[in-house]
């Protein structure tokens, strides 16, 4: 796969312009999405993300607010994506069961 350098330390972006971090197969989407969702700083981030070092946390968050809107429309799609697929996917059995026995 081949990679575009970006203005960013540890950002390229590959082959569809999708901003990663370099030398991992880490999407930046990826990271911010864990730091949305659970408000964490980026020392925590690198806490829950050891292969990934604060010099290249940072980075992907500038990245991020320098192209938020942008951004944020990605992660919507993926989200919607996500929220699509388990619409079309059948309930487990196990939940199927629960529900007939008045369980949520």
């Amino acid at each position: 796969m081949s990679f575009a350098e970006t203005r960013y330390a540890h950002i390229v972006l590959d082959a569809r312009g999708v901003p990663r971090i370099a030398g991992t197969t880490m999407k930046v989407v990826e990271l911010v999405t864990a730091q949305t969702a659970y408000g964490c700083s980026a020392e925590e981030r690198h806490f829950q993300f050891p292969h990934l070092s604060l010099g290249q946390i940072h980075p992907a968050l500038a990245y991020y607010w320098d192209h938020r809107n942008e951004l944020d429309q990605d992660i919507a799609r993926r989200l919607a994506a996500v929220d699509r697929q388990q619409r079309q996917t059948p309930a487990p059995l196990l939940r199927a069961r629960l529900r007939a026995r008045g369980g949520h």
